[in-house]
C-alpha cells in the first residue's frame, strides 16, 4: 500500500511538472489517503504483535 502511496506522488509531481493542476492534486489526495491508510495498518500491526509477545 505504501508502494501505490508513493507511485500517486509521483504521478502528482510529474503532473504539476507538466501543468495539470487537476491531475495532480487528484493523484495527492489519493497519495495522502493511501498513506494515512498504510500508516493506521502499521500502527495496528505494531501493537498486535506487542499484545501477542505479552500474552
Amino acid at each position: 500500500m505504501l508502494y501505490w502511496a508513493v507511485m500517486f506522488l509521483v504521478i502528482a509531481l510529474v503532473a504539476a511538472v507538466f501543468g495539470f493542476g487537476g491531475i495532480a492534486s487528484t493523484a495527492t489526495g489519493l497519495a495522502q489517503i493511501l498513506f494515512v491508510i498504510a500508516l493506521v495498518l502499521f500502527v495496528i500491526s505494531l501493537f498486535t504483535g506487542l499484545l501477542r509477545r505479552n500474552l
